[in-house]
């Protein structure tokens, strides 16, 4: 355990850092499997709301630019072939 005051406040810091991270995680997973699930005109009304999302994520640094980039690329391609 920490025994400095400063290091006890980092420790409370990085554990609402982690339950931060892990909310907005887990929400944009959620967000995703609900726009795999949706169908035709209602997953393009999504997408746009989902990308922001992974976009979020990649910037706080929570998820990796690349793995955001990957992310958007295969849901904008089911997207555009549910739309036709």
């Amino acid at each position: 355990m920490a025994n400095h005051s400063a290091t006890k406040k980092d420790a409370r810091q990085a554990a609402k850092r982690r339950d931060r991270n892990k909310y907005y995680g887990k929400t944009t997973r959620n967000a995703i499997r609900d726009l795999k699930a949706a169908k035709g005109k209602e997953m393009g009304e999504k997408f746009p709301e989902v990308a922001s999302m992974i976009d979020k994520l990649a910037k706080r640094g929570i998820i990796h630019k690349n793995k955001a980039a990957n992310l958007k690329s295969k849901l904008a391609k089911k997207t555009n072939v549910a739309a036709k």
